[in-house]
């Protein structure tokens, strides 16, 4: 049987069923941010001629400095950390896999897929590999490697949402740990999902099976520049995570005025408790507004951050 795999976006769907064009709607299912990374101009033998090695390696490099990676870590550019996790599970020999009960629920499908026993981290069974995002969606809870048993064979460590806050990232001291995988993604902070960029870095061994499982040329000559460059933005990089502080403090404080509580999520997603998470998500629906719900909490709420012309809409939709 298919591991139920639940996810945000959607709006197809929710068009259908609350009416409108897809224009219509601002879709906050999504922790993705609503003010992406300009893209670079493009000249035009990038579209038409295989990924260039150097500018791979520039991509790499980008990529070392942007996230501190140590010497003895290894870094692979992948299309999208989706891929990435869906090829993990192969590297090993299926066995017990820890990984949260409330988490982002593709790494226990993947997992599963291959053969592994998934176990939940309250479980404390004896397991070959563990999971855990960091931080958490949809909580925002973040992880600390104190618990962890010396000697484990596989760690990953789900960094999607991590670059919001750089201070709390793994990848300076723990990428060199033998065993441990750190996925990254460009389709959160930067906004750039439909780029398909993600980069796991650590293990030199793990990684090198990951690249002979990829193939050449897995990223894409235009993925390979726009990377890069936004890599290399830290002036950007900077402006994003201040406005994202002001844009969640400024959600949550439009939710609790409607009686919504904070319990959890990151400046890129909001998580609340409310008293009937399917309600809220119909009313806001029926203002053209797509949320995301949780079918293992019906009083959890999700919210991305609303772009410029998005709040107006959400306000109205919530009156």
């Amino acid at each position: 049987m298919r591991a139920q795999r639940e996810h945000g976006g959607g709006i197809d769907a929710a068009v259908a069923r609350f009416g409108g064009t897809r224009a219509d709607w601002v879709d906050l299912s999504t922790g993705i941010n609503p003010h992406p990374y300009p893209f670079p101009q493009l000249t035009g033998d990038i579209w038409t001629a295989l990924p260039d090695a150097g500018a791979e390696q520039a991509l790499i490099t980008a990529a070392r400095a942007f996230w501190q990676v140590p010497a003895g870590a290894a870094v692979l550019a992948a299309p999208g950390a989706s891929v990435l996790i869906a090829q993990i599970p192969a590297l090993m020999p299926p066995g017990r896999v820890r990984i949260a009960a409330r988490t982002y629920n593709e790494h226990a499908a993947a997992f599963a897929h291959h053969g592994w026993e998934v176990v939940q981290d309250d479980t404390h069974r004896r397991a070959e590999a563990r999971v855990v995002v960091h931080p958490n969606n949809p909580t925002g809870q973040l992880w600390f490697a104190t618990d962890e048993a010396p000697g484990r064979p596989l760690v990953v460590i789900d960094e999607s949402f991590c670059d919001a806050t750089p201070g709390d990232s793994h990848v300076p001291v723990g990428a060199t740990e033998p065993g441990v995988l750190i996925l990254k993604s460009l389709g959160k902070f930067w906004g750039l999902a439909g780029l398909r960029l993600g980069f796991v870095i650590g293990d030199p061994t793990l990684v090198d099976k990951l690249r002979d499982a990829l193939g050449p040329w897995p990223v894409s000559g235009p993925a390979l520049t726009i990377g890069r460059v936004a890599l290399e933005d830290m002036e950007w990089a900077t402006r994003t995570r201040q406005r994202l502080h002001v844009d969640a403090a400024r959600l949550d404080a439009l939710m609790q005025s409607k009686g919504a509580e904070v319990a959890g999520g990151t400046t890129l997603f909001r998580l609340y408790k409310v008293d009937d998470a399917g309600a809220w998500q119909a009313r806001l629906a029926r203002g053209h507004v797509w949320s995301r719900v949780f079918s293992y909490d019906p009083t959890w709420l999700r919210l991305g951050l609303p772009p410029e012309h998005g709040w107006d809409r959400l306000e109205a939709a919530l009156a």
